[in-house]
């Protein structure tokens, strides 16, 4: 415990009078440019100090007369030179080691220094600083010049007692009780636990301060010794780091201020102690200085190598470190002869140790646990005679055998290692950031202080002699130090990955493995989770064991536990959980003579244990609570009696299977399983992954309707931190999004003008400013994403993917955000510049407002917001519609030949002889009979003058028919190869005339690779498109033929009818790929593959959907050939639907392979595009779709169903 003595002023000179002897540096460029003549207005040697090399690892400290208060430093450059600092970082310490850098207002100021050699610049530090040794460490210096300096610094002497007295406080008996107790102290340690203070009342009640874990802990004691302890409130983080903090306990009445530094929490006194008094107490203090010199490793390239000396067998590395990150190399070496490399690291909060000797995995053992807590935490790695030992914190020690020596080679590399050439030491772990102390190799103690004076060992970009991490907080930054002289600054970061598998789904993606962060800027970290993207989006999260887990009779077990181990930890699926608009999870039992929950009357032979430990009685597919089975629920039980099929105790093998999807209970963390140890009894059990879908943070939103209409909430508190993004759409030309006051500071964010967004704000320094101007209007009725970021260092601006803006906030001056008012979202206090449109999605430091919530009770305020498709529309691909849904929007595919989350997918199918699809529809006719106006009305307007038939196609037979469609007067289309492999499509529009032939491609398509065709014809138009790669040779033949006519597509395919060549390549059979074949708005590949039991299709010889048809490229060459269809006009006549009569069953048939491909349609589709050519690449292993299929027909390797999808 120290007192401070008083004095009337504390400004006096403290450096002048000094002897050279107390000034030290890293270096000087001469004996003239030494650390002793860096006193302010001398002349001395060279005029001022000068280091050898100007870089930012130099330093200069200056060793006081005692331990002073500290309240001034000013700065001059070297004399008659071009050498001063123009930025620079003030030290602190009471041993000259394990600095501490001065804070201002809980953020490590940077000093600004000179702008040239002579003028002096002094700075009041606004707390002042008690220490014996100050150091200034360069930032910036003249860029023209050197680093040079010359300083004073300004204070008073500062007394305490010197440790060795004892003090005991007894307070006068007679004394009037106060309304008012004071206690204060200041105090350091190394040690993270200890009683500071122990007070008694008379009744025996006992108030203590402690120090537990790094965290002081305000603790009452009601009764006698034996009474437990009841903590009151705990304050402070990492209060271990041998720095003064100051404590103080302020009762006034029976309200109690606690305060650590410059933290404060309130808090109510027990009745019993409101009036009392501390009437004897004891306080003993010692203030003996330890040396400890940590260091810390503050970048991904940060390492400590130290020499190693071979101890013969045995070898030993002891350390203490402290981080709050899970992962990252604590340890490595090379062993000796060639035995391999050691790693010691962290992994998942645990240390780990392998040894890896040419690619597997020698040794392999875990120790400790939760070791990222920001305590300082001892390890030791330990060998001798064969036996490896890692041990942490003293207690927990796992050892392990080994065949061989195991020692470091020539050194030892801590936290990292360098990048080499030869790759000798590449780091295959996550890099370690945190601090480390006291290293011992050897049983020595390492000197880093050598260390840092390059004297012994080497290292990277460390920060020598302090430990950079401050607080728990700091884990939302990674521990990731902001520069070589700055620590974390409990500052937010804008998360690179989305919240949930919808977000993802909403910005296009399709099935895969994404990164979902749940908290934004939260302290929650990424995990790597699966979304299963269909109609909605399902985040799916596996565990250890989804497969069907088969149990037979132990003899002696009468239960099997399982615990299930999930990808996520707790804390990430609670929130996946909790956001989740829907969650559930297989739970299924097999039983042959095993009994499930004994229903209805039975004690429950099994059970299963939820998030929170607590054991359930019900089964997949039942309520919470219930104690039955999903077939006690519906009633449709095997055996009435029970609620459970396997309750019945049946010899023959029987099942309870269904969905738990109550969310508070997910997901499942164990398994009990009873009633296996009978005679003849078996079971299995399976628990298969938790699924969630849904975001309500995603979609909550709030439409408002009156420029005057706002919400409100509390006060928004981002006094360091304010991380803000939230999604918006609108018409208006201005609005302010939300704000939120203080008595002079202000943060708000709004649309200015159509074309810029405004972060604005005021800690003090004057009101300060971030725009981003769009090129395209932002009031265009489409969603709109903000993201802005306000710390101590810089204010970020961004608007969807356009380029941001940041501003840096001032070297000096406030930094702290003071708001009082409430939060307004949609407009302002004076109900002024209000926003018109709709705000979704709004996080506040990674934490979602309610807007649904407050819009139900506001008037002019409508919770949600509709019209998704307006901005997601874009997203369903092939002429998919978009379907609006209250939360987001869905792709209807109905029309298009491709399927998928966005009709993305192609529906392909091998073909092989003997497989052939037919579609089938009414004849037209028969609707004069059997179908009303409307409907006749409906058939009169699918008249054909045109059609739009595409498909793609993959072979390596020529010749082959791909396609045919024919009309019930003998009119046909056909889509064929011929014998050359060439494209031809014949067209018979007259059942009295002959086909005519158009030749479409002039290159050999029968090549194995995928093309796409499409056929359009307008009346008298035929347009024939081929989509494929690069190729040397796209010439094309066109012919011309003049002939009209009307397609129709009513008729029946009667055999004997079919044109003779026709006739004869159907007779060949096709073996190869087909993928989305359409006709006009009919998909009958698609029908067959997936609707086959709805669809008019059938099916003959074996048909299953393939990979086959993977998508074209995204720019193929487009050889397109128009032709002129005319004729003589009155030759033909369109006949009208509505003229004919439907009765019996007429197909149109579209030939596939052997058989036919039938088609009825409406006009929809037509896909013309222009490409660029692109040369097929050459060597191509086995498996790709670009391998040519293999002409021999005996040959296995034609296209496989297994084919990878190519993509450019």
């Amino acid at each position: 415990m120290c007192f401070c003595v008083s004095v009337e002023s504390c400004d006096s000179p403290l450096v002048s009078a000094l002897p050279q002897s107390a000034f030290t540096s890293s270096s000087e460029l001469s004996n003239s440019h030494g650390p002793g003549f860096a006193k302010l207005n001398r002349r001395d040697g060279a005029g001022g100090w000068s280091p050898l090399d100007s870089n930012k690892y130099q330093w200069l400290e200056i060793k006081l007369e005692q331990r002073t208060e500290i309240t001034a430093i000013a700065t001059q450059g070297r004399y008659g030179s071009s050498d001063w600092l123009t930025r620079y970082l003030l030290m602190f310490s009471d041993t000259g080691h394990n600095w501490r850098p001065y804070r201002q207002e809980d953020s490590i100021g940077a000093f600004s220094g000179n702008s040239n050699a002579d003028s002096v610049v002094m700075y009041k530090l606004q707390q002042p600083v008690i220490a014996q040794y100050v150091r200034i460490l360069p930032l910036h210096w003249n860029p023209n010049g050197r680093i040079g300096l010359r300083l004073e610094a300004y204070g008073c002497q500062y007394s305490t007692f010197d440790g060795s007295a004892h003090l005991l406080f007894r307070p006068d008996p007679s004394a009037t009780p106060s309304n008012r107790d004071v206690l204060s102290m200041n105090f350091k340690t190394l040690l993270n636990s200890g009683m500071l203070v122990h007070m008694e009342e008379r009744s025996g009640h006992t108030l203590t301060l402690e120090l537990f874990r790094g965290k002081l802990l305000l603790q009452l004691r009601k009764g006698g010794p034996s009474a437990d302890l009841h903590p009151l409130v705990s304050l402070g983080s990492l209060l271990d780091d041998q720095h003064w903090h100051h404590v103080s306990v302020e009762r006034v009445r029976g309200l109690v201020n606690f305060t650590v530094d410059k933290n404060t929490q309130q808090f109510q006194l027990p009745e019993s102690w409101s009036h009392s008094e501390i009437n004897e107490g004891n306080v003993s203090f010692t203030c003996t200085e330890s040396i400890d010199v940590p260091v810390t490793f503050a970048s991904p390239g940060s390492f400590l190598a130290l020499p190693w000396v071979s101890g013969g067998e045995s070898a030993s590395v002891a350390l203490q470190f402290r981080t709050w990150n899970r992962a990252g190399l604590l340890m490595t070496f090379d062993l000796q002869h060639n035995a391999g490399t050691l790693w010691l690291y962290l992994s998942e909060a645990r240390a780990r140790l392998q040894i890896h000797k040419t690619g597997r995995i020698m040794t392999d053992i875990t120790a400790g646990a939760s070791l990222n807590d920001g305590q300082w935490h001892s390890l030791e790695l330990a060998v001798r005679r064969g036996r490896l030992a890692v041990t942490l914190d003293r207690t927990d020690s796992t050892t392990a055998s080994t065949s061989f020596p195991v020692a470091p080679d020539s050194q030892l590399f801590l936290g990292g290692c360098p990048d080499t050439e030869d790759g000798s030491c590449r780091n295959p772990f996550n890099v370690f950031r945190g601090c480390m102390r006291l290293i011992r190799t050897g049983g020595a103690l390492v000197d880093l202080i050598r260390v840092q004076q390059m004297l012994f060992g080497n290292f990277s970009d460390l920060q020598m002699d302090m430990c950079g991490i401050i607080d728990s907080r700091c884990r939302i930054c990674s521990q990731s130090l902001l520069s070589s002289h700055t620590f974390c600054l409990n500052r937010f970061i804008f998360s690179i990955y989305e919240a949930s598998c919808e977000a993802y789904k909403h910005k296009g993606n399709t099935s895969g493995f994404y990164y979902i962060d749940v908290d934004g800027s939260g302290p929650i970290r990424p995990q790597l989770i699966y979304c299963n993207m269909s109609d909605k989006a399902w985040m799916v999260i596996q565990h250890n064991n989804t497969e069907l887990t088969k149990l037979k009779v132990s003899s002696g077990i009468n239960q099997h536990l399982a615990h299930f181990n999930y990808s996520a930890d707790v804390e990430q699926i609670q929130a996946i959980i909790t956001q989740a608009e829907y969650c559930e999870q297989e739970l299924s039992y097999h039983c042959k003579k095993s009994r499930l929950l004994n229903t209805p009357d039975g004690a429950p032979f099994s059970w299963w244990v939820g998030r929170s430990g607590e054991a359930h009685m019900y089964w997949g597919g039942a309520v919470p609570g219930s104690q039955q089975c999903a077939c006690g629920l519906q009633d449709n039980c095997v055996h009435p009696e029970h609620f459970c099929n396997c309750d019945a105790d049946s010899k023959e093998w029987s099942n309870d299977s269904g969905l738990l999807s109550h969310k508070e209970h997910l997901p499942v963390r164990a398994l009990t399983v009873g009633d296996i140890n009978r005679s003849g009894s078996e079971a299995a059990y399976r628990v298969g992954p938790l699924q969630c879908y849904g975001d309500n943070n995603f979609w909550n939103a709030a439409y408002f309707n009156k420029e005057t209409s706002y919400l409100h909430f509390p006060t928004f508190h981002g006094e360091l931190s304010a991380d803000i993004s939230f999604l918006f759409k609108t018409s208006s030309s201005s609005g302010v999004f939300l704000e939120n006051l203080g008595i002079k500071d202000f943060i708000r964010i709004e649309l200015s003008s159509p074309t810029r967004v405004l972060f604005s704000f005021d800690v003090g320094n004057g009101p300060l400013e971030v725009k981003v101007e769009t090129p395209a209007a932002l009031n265009d009725e489409r969603w709109h994403h903000v993201r802005a970021e306000r710390n101590v260092k810089e204010a970020s601006l961004y608007v969807d993917h356009h380029p941001g803006a940041v501003q840096k906030a001032p070297a000096d001056g406030h930094i702290h955000l003071q708001l009082n008012s409430q939060l307004f979202v949609g407009g302002t206090a004076s109900r002024q510049k209000g926003f018109l449109g709709c705000i979704r999605s709004l996080k506040l430091n990674g934490k979602t407002l309610d807007l649904e919530e407050r819009a139900e009770i506001t008037p002019g305020v409508t919770p949600g917001c509709p019209g998704h498709c307006s901005s997601y529309g874009g997203l369903c691909q092939n002429h998919g519609s978009c379907v609006e849904d209250h939360s987001g929007f869905t792709c209807d595919c109905s029309l298009s030949p491709f399927t998928g989350t966005f009709c993305h997918k192609d529906v392909s199918a091998f073909f092989k002889p003997g497989t052939s699809v037919m579609y089938t529809f009414k004849e037209p006719y028969e609707l004069n009979r059997n179908v009303s106006a409307q409907s006749s009305s409906i058939y009169s307007d699918l008249t054909l003058r045109g059609e739009n038939v595409s498909l793609s196609f993959r072979t390596s037979q020529a010749p082959a028919l791909l396609l045919y469609i024919s009309s019930y007067y003998r009119e046909f289309l056909a889509v064929l190869l011929d014998r050359n492999g060439h494209l031809d499509v014949r067209y018979k529009l007259q059942h009295n005339r002959d086909a005519e032939v158009f030749r479409a491609s002039g290159r050999n398509l029968a090549n194995g690779l995928l093309h796409r065709v499409s056929v359009q014809r307008l009346t008298e138009t035929l347009s024939i498109q081929v989509l494929r790669r690069r190729s040397k040779s796209t010439s094309l033949i066109l012919q011309q033929s003049r002939t009209e006519g009307t397609f129709w597509l009513f008729s029946t395919y009667k055999s004997g009818e079919v044109d003779p060549e026709i006739a004869r390549l159907n007779a060949l059979g096709f073996t190869g790929c087909l993928s989305v074949v359409q006709f006009n708005s009919i998909s009958p590949l698609k029908a067959a593959l997936l609707y086959p039991d709805t669809s008019p299709v059938i099916v003959t010889g074996p048909l299953s959907e393939s990979s086959c048809g993977s998508s074209l490229p995204t720019n193929p060459y487009a050889a397109e050939t128009t032709h002129s269809l005319t004729g003589t006009p009155s030759t033909l006549t369109p006949i009208s639907f509505n003229s004919l009569v439907i009765d019996s069953v007429i197909a149109v048939v579209i030939f596939v392979s052997l058989a036919a491909l039938a088609v009825m349609a409406r006009f929809l589709y037509r896909r013309k595009e222009t490409f660029q050519p692109q040369e097929p690449k050459a060597g191509k292993t086995d498996d790709s779709p670009e391998t040519p299929f293999n002409t021999d027909p005996n040959s296995q390797s034609i296209v496989s169903d297994y084919q990878k999808e190519y993509f450019i």
